[in-house]
């Protein structure tokens, strides 16, 4: 007897460490949870894939390190009953000598809830099982546009909810119950729980923190597309300041702005390295009309954009511009940077920090005429066309008649929309906060699609609602026990920043989080690591708002500073609604 013990151990063993004995449809049937493990919630034993991936090589992403890694790759299907909605979930198992006893959730990027292959390799290099989720869209290629609406008029409101927090947090509870009976880990054993996203996988994670509080014990969330109702009617703000304005500048011009206001704001952090790390000393004693007469020129050129964000633009061939930045142009600029406001002079939303690039504000040459125009910024265009209009198109034909009134407008009505869906927004975070959470929430100094202050605003907004009663300092400091942001600079919208090379970037959050969490080792500053440019390789910290970043003695002494004119530009006052806008 104690022989065919011994036997059964050993072979127990060797069953667990095998990534390929482990790897198996079999194996992965009899780990999935029992049905009514989530109520309403039916799995499908049948679609189970699974297969072993080895020497998985991953090199020059942003949001983890190079790494070489083996995992399993697993998919399965689940209907919540009575709807006959088919969810598929997936998830990346690391090899069961790697595990350690992690779960990380991801997410996706604009209309995407799931960015798959791009976002979960950063859980599985940490020892953590990766899940992702089509929401329940139909496959893993669809996106939420892609199924909001059933016909024209008619909203789709299952997919509404899904893709608003339902399905991460239905991926997230499922799969952590499916890693420890997959892993044979007892259901008493503490599987610590991650989420990690970025633009739209970072309102995913506020949407978590807000919904689902009991279930994570780490959030890291980057440049979040929050505060829905505006941010994406925000879009289309830029389009009208230049049809207001009845000028639109070839995209050379504002390049040439861009460029000029880097130069020019670059020192001001006591540092000259190419970097924009104090938009905020920018905005304060940088004018944009000392660029008036400075001249630009630009190569015929055919450029695009796609990314993280929303901004989607088809590809544009330009011919070679040549001339000098008019006051027209640096009027539009500075209009667009100072952010929305109605006709009565209330505002309404906000703009992207200076130095940012205008991308929203692209223009369309038409060479019949030789002449630049309008050219309107599809993720707004699309917002307005099919999410409040209801109607199956991708963008507006056309801005006539359209004033800040009207954008003002456009914004409450997706506000009220979609309060309880997609606007996520609640400040009240004592479920995450009760349970021992803790959030790193990362924003790009120079994001072209989601401003930099939407997410210093919603900072505060959770700091007033916790601590309400309390000083600013001292409410600041009890939110830092588990909250901190950090503002990245030089850095665009979850991505490194061309015209700003030299700008760091905080690659190695997942680590951070797991020692802050595991171990108790708290974040004081944000390790961050310079990608690209001269000085690739180098490594730089982040400081914790409030406090920004300077550097004295010629720019070799680093320091995090309180700078209460700096901060003050970063606090807004949206009096054109009646209700708050946290």
């Amino acid at each position: 007897m104690n022989q065919l013990l011994t036997l059964l151990a050993v072979a127990g063993t060797a069953y667990a460490t095998s990534l390929s004995s482990a790897c198996t449809t079999s194996r992965i049937r009899e780990s999935l949870p029992d049905d009514g493990y989530l109520l309403g919630v039916t799995f499908d034993r049948d679609s189970v894939t699974a297969n072993a991936v080895y020497n998985s090589s991953h090199s020059g992403e942003v949001f983890f390190p190079d790494a070489t890694i083996n995992f399993c790759n697993v998919t399965f299907s689940y209907t919540h009953t009575g709807s006959g909605q088919n969810v598929i979930v997936g998830y990346y198992m690391p090899a069961p000598d790697d595990f350690k006893s992690r779960f990380l959730a991801t997410g996706g990027g604009a209309y995407a809830i799931q960015s798959g292959s791009m976002s979960a390799p950063g859980g599985v290099m940490y020892g953590a099982v990766s899940g992702f989720t089509d929401g329940g869209f139909g496959s893993m290629d669809n996106d939420f546009d892609d199924v909001f609406l059933l016909s024209n008029g008619t909203i789709n409101w299952p997919s509404v909810y899904m893709f608003g927090y339902q399905a991460i947090k239905e991926m997230t509870i499922i799969g952590k119950q499916f890693t420890k009976n997959f892993y044979d880990v007892s259901n008493s054993s503490k599987i610590y729980t991650y989420y990690q996203g970025c633009s739209e996988g970072g309102r995913e994670g506020w949407s978590q923190a807000q919904r689902a509080g009991t279930e994570y014990d780490g959030l890291i969330i980057g440049a979040p597309a929050i505060r829905y109702g505006q941010q994406q009617a925000n879009h289309l703000y830029s389009n009208i300041v230049e049809q207001t304005l009845g000028y639109y500048p070839p995209p050379c011009e504002l390049e040439k702005i861009v460029n000029e206001t880097i130069a020019a704001c670059d020192p001001l952090d006591g540092r000259k390295d190419g970097v924009v790390s104090r938009s905020d000393l920018c905005q304060l004693h940088f004018n944009m009309t000392s660029i008036i007469g400075k001249h630009y020129y630009c190569a015929a050129s055919t450029s695009s954009s796609l990314g993280l964000g929303f901004g989607k633009r088809a590809s544009d061939t330009e011919p070679a511009q040549n001339g000098t930045v008019s006051a027209e142009a640096v009027a539009v600029a500075q209009k667009i940077v100072d952010g929305l406001y109605d006709s009565q002079g209330r505002r309404a939303y906000i703009s992207y920090q200076m130095g940012a690039a205008f991308d929203d504000a692209a223009t369309s040459y038409d060479s019949a005429t030789g002449e630049w125009g309008l050219d309107i910024a599809g993720a707004g265009g699309e917002w307005v066309a099919r999410f409040l209009e209801l109607k199956d198109e991708d963008n507006l034909s056309s801005l006539e008649g359209v004033t800040y009134d009207t954008l003002v407008g456009w914004m409450k009505q997706g506000m009220t929309r979609y309060m309880d869906s997609l606007q996520t927004t609640i400040p009240d975070l004592t479920e995450f906060y009760e349970n021992g959470g803790k959030i790193i929430h990362f924003h790009g100094e120079q994001d072209e699609s989601i401003p930099t202050g939407s997410s210093v605003h919603y900072y505060n907004s959770v700091r007033q609602t916790m601590y309400s009663g309390q000083s600013y300092n001292a409410s600041t400091k009890a939110l830092q026990d588990w909250y901190r942001l950090f503002l990245v600079p030089g850095a665009a919208h979850c991505a490194l920043n061309d015209a700003q090379p030299n700008g760091p970037f905080p690659q190695t959050n997942f680590e951070v989080m797991s020692l802050w969490v595991e171990k108790g080792i708290v974040p004081e500053t944000l390790n961050a690591t310079i990608l690209q440019g001269e000085y690739e390789g180098n490594n730089e910290q982040l400081c914790a708002w409030p406090l920004r970043p300077y550097w004295t003695n010629n720019g070799k002494n680093f320091t995090c500073q309180y700078d209460q004119a700096s901060i003050d530009t970063f606090d807004y006052d949206f009096d054109a609604y009646k209700l708050p806008l946290y």
